[in-house]
């Protein structure tokens, strides 16, 4: 072993500490409370991650009228029939369980009715009013509370560690650890574990506009590829219709404008002032976030936009006191911003918000290498090609307990610590050493021509020759970025180097979602091809898979299996009741 690695040893090591990763802990200790589980977060615990920024709320069939069916239903055709049903069916199925857990026993404060049951709220693309929250806030509820609970656990954190490589064993039999970087001292640490959750979070930071924190770069992804891990989906990249357009002076560009607003009855209009969604969709404003996306991108290519080039949203009509009484998170941020949210208009942009692709996994979160677990926006196949919104934390909370029983009784079934692959940590500390020998470059310029290359080429509109164009630029960029070096001094939070191993990561998942966009010659969901803007049959829906073959990525088309219900079917009767039992 290199002498500069210092090694930890543990049973459970937790990659991300969002909703699925301190979910997943605390499902680990619940099961065997003398495991030894490790939690590590390239930020700080509970502070860093993408649930804390959840506003809008938590999907889950509980009212009367609603059900596990009809929320599946939702689920499945809001994906455009592309999502791994068993998949779909537990997340639906396990969002009942795990809402009453995190009110019940994990503390959570939601929003109720005057007779005391839950209050759910409308979300777009849904049949049913199903969506619980607390405010505008909801995130911020349920990661604190999770917080609270892991610290009052024996759960060793190690907290802003960047995980650089997940290591094999020796043999290949298993997962072994993985190797990290701890940013407050630039030294590299070996965490060896008899099992692994991949719970990074994904995000895809690599577009102009983001809602994401600029830390989460698919680091996640890009070490499962390596690792020889398939994704699935992509090309499926989510984009927020309403990302806050606060101007090129502000970080809080992209910020989400949660879909509660367009529920509640919010009106999207262009620069004209003209209320324009009816145009693209019956649904108006209701529409799903792509069909929504597509027509605030046509408005903007149209060059019907506001001062700053995006389009406005408006809620004055519902009332003032009302609009700030139930979003007073966002009346606030856009404050913040000098806009009036309760009383006037804000600008607001398309903004890439969510990836529905991701790593294949079991729905007990096992993957194809044993002792290797996902949860959360690391996996793809749940949401097909389009998540609806309210599903993606209950996503991460559902998996990632999961993911936490399952690695208990892996951990369980185990005997000692497999030995790591040496080669595939000298690769990885080889990789992460590579810009010190080069001179210093301009490492942002790289990062805001891939911004542009792709929003405009591998965006919310694609097309052949656009993302052949960013396939080219991609190659390009890659390129210069290996060429380009760091000032090899203090290495303790050494923010250059780690600008430099985030842009390592986007480039490596641009790539990707650029060669899966081009495979899927359909359009499908939140993937709109305008040389061919029509869904093809149903009925055949194939779904892509993406691996790493050298440094180059190979994608084929899969066939999907309708094992619950098959296009044109419904577990639902003309009432939107259920029919029966799903088998």
């Amino acid at each position: 072993m290199n002498g500069r690695i210092e090694c930890v040893d543990t049973d459970i090591l937790i990659l991300g500490a969002g909703g699925a990763g301190l979910f997943a802990a605390l499902h680990a200790i619940k099961a065997n409370p003398d495991l030894d589980v490790t939690v590590a977060s390239k930020g700080l615990l509970g502070k860093s991650g993408c649930t804390r920024m959840v506003q809008g709320g938590y999907n889950v069939a509980l009212a009367v009228g609603d059900s596990v069916e009809r929320h599946f239903m939702d689920t499945i055709e809001g994906g455009k029939w592309l999502p791994r049903q068993d998949l779909a069916w537990t997340l639906c199925e396990t969002a009942v369980e795990r809402v009453r857990e995190l009110e019940n026993e994990v503390g959570c404060f939601f929003d109720r009715n005057p007779d005391g049951t839950l209050h759910q709220k409308a979300f777009a693309g849904q049949t049913f009013d199903r969506t619980v929250h607390k405010g505008d806030l909801t995130g911020i509820e349920i990661i604190n509370r999770l917080m609270e609970q892991v610290w009052s656990r024996n759960v060793r954190r190690l907290e802003e560690h960047r995980a650089l490589a997940l290591v094999p064993a020796a043999d290949g039999s298993a997962i072994a650890g993985a190797l990290m970087i701890d940013v407050r001292s630039g030294g590299y640490r070996l965490v060896r574990a008899r099992a692994v959750l991949l719970a990074t979070g994904a995000g895809p930071t690599m577009y102009r506009y983001h809602t994401p924190s600029g830390d989460k770069t698919c680091d996640g992804l890009d070490m499962a590829l390596r690792l020889g891990l398939t994704l699935r989906d992509m090309e499926m990249v989510q984009f927020h219709p309403t990302g806050l357009l606060g101007g090129p002076d502000t970080r809080m560009t992209g910020t989400v404008l949660e879909e509660g607003l367009r529920g509640a009855g919010g009106y999207l209009l262009n620069g004209d002032g003209r209320r324009f969604m009816h145009d693209y969709d019956e649904r108006g404003e209701r529409a799903t976030r792509d069909i929504v996306s597509r027509a605030i991108y046509a408005e903007m290519r149209a060059g019907r936009t506001t001062s700053m080039g995006g389009v406005y949203i408006e809620m004055k009509h519902l009332g003032a006191e009302r609009v700030a009484r139930t979003f007073p998170g966002m009346v606030k941020r856009c404050a913040d911003c000098g806009f009036d949210l309760a009383g006037g208009r804000v600008e607001v942009v398309p903004t890439a918000h969510y990836m529905m692709g991701g790593v294949e996994f079991e729905p007990d979160g096992s993957t194809s290498i044993p002792g290797l677990f996902a949860a959360g926006e690391d996996c793809g196949g749940v949401h097909g090609a389009n998540r609806l919104g309210g599903n993606g934390v209950a996503n991460s909370t559902v998996f990632g307990a999961i993911a936490g029983d399952t690695m208990a009784i892996w951990v369980r079934a185990t005997t000692g610590l497999p030995a790591p692959d040496e080669r595939c940590i000298e690769a990885a500390v080889s990789r992460a050493e590579r810009p010190f020998s080069r001179p210093p470059g301009d490492l942002h310029g790289l990062r805001e021509r891939l911004a542009d290359v792709m929003w405009d080429d591998a965006g919310i509109i694609r097309e052949s020759a656009g993302l052949a164009r960013a396939s080219d630029a991609l190659d390009e960029l890659s390129a210069a970025v290996d060429d380009t070096g760091v000032a090899d001094g203090d290495r303790r939070f050494n923010l250059t180097w780690h600008d430099w191993l985030n842009l390592r990561s986007l480039l490596s998942i641009s790539r990707v979602i650029t060669a899966a966009a081009a495979a899927r010659e359909d359009s499908r969901g939140a993937h709109f091809r305008e040389d061919f803007p029509h869904t093809r049959d149903l009925a055949n829906s194939t779904y892509t898979r993406a691996r790493l073959s050298g440094e180059d990525c190979t994608i084929t088309m899969e066939p999907v299996k309708f094992d619950i219900v098959a296009p044109g079917e419904s577990l639902l009767d003309g009432e939107g009741r259920p029919r029966g039992s799903r088998a």
